[in-house]
């Protein structure tokens, strides 16, 4: 779903074996947003796990970010849910308005979700391996998705929108007084307000 939405706004999208116009970036923003609201335990989880299991390996600052963007789920089985997506974290410091990048980056797998009775929860997580086994090990994790999933991750206007989503939503959420985010070497970029 995350993916047609994303690619739908920068090209025109087929319905029916007809032309349809696409959403423009502010339809599939709120889109994207309904979704995250809609599954707060699930997206909690994700979160969760990034912020502590993989965040925490990195450069420390002094707020953690995750941007787990779901490139397709499907239920297992025990109450079970296999997540593939490009999942990243990034550690900031505040700087005046400005959440500076301290560390992080992206780690793309599968991940099980496990419901319980305070909601799910990740029991494990196949990253895609790094280096030469990159290609093989992501087509075996994605499978069918591989290509969604490469859309997702080779495009960085559609990384850097589901990025911008996730900083919005920390920052409203824990009243931080800033209003841009901003990678080392690289201009400041403006936090959408949502």
């Amino acid at each position: 779903m995350i993916i047609a939405l994303f690619l739908c706004t920068s090209m025109t999208c087929m319905k029916n074996g007809k032309a349809v116009p696409p959403i423009t970036r502010e339809e599939s923003d709120n889109a994207f947003i309904a979704m995250i609201e809609k599954n707060p335990e699930f997206f909690a989880a994700l979160s969760s796990y990034l912020v502590d299991s993989i965040g925490s390996q990195y450069a420390p600052g002094e707020v953690c970010i995750p941007c787990p963007t779901v490139v397709a789920s499907t239920p297992q089985d025990n109450e079970s849910m296999r997540v593939l997506g490009d999942f990243w974290v990034f550690n900031y410091n505040v700087v005046g308005d400005t959440l500076k990048t301290v560390s992080g980056g992206s780690h793309p797998g599968a991940m099980i979700l496990k419901k319980t009775d305070k909601g799910y929860v990740v029991t494990s997580f196949e990253q895609v391996e790094d280096g030469s086994n990159y290609l093989s090990s992501a087509k075996r994790i994605f499978g069918d998705m591989y290509m969604a999933f490469h859309g997702i991750n080779s495009d960085e206007e559609t990384r850097e929108q589901a990025r911008s989503i996730f900083i919005a939503k920390y920052v409203k959420d824990n009243k931080l007084p800033v209003k841009f985010y901003q990678d080392y070497g690289w201009p400041a970029r403006k936090i959408p307000v949502k």
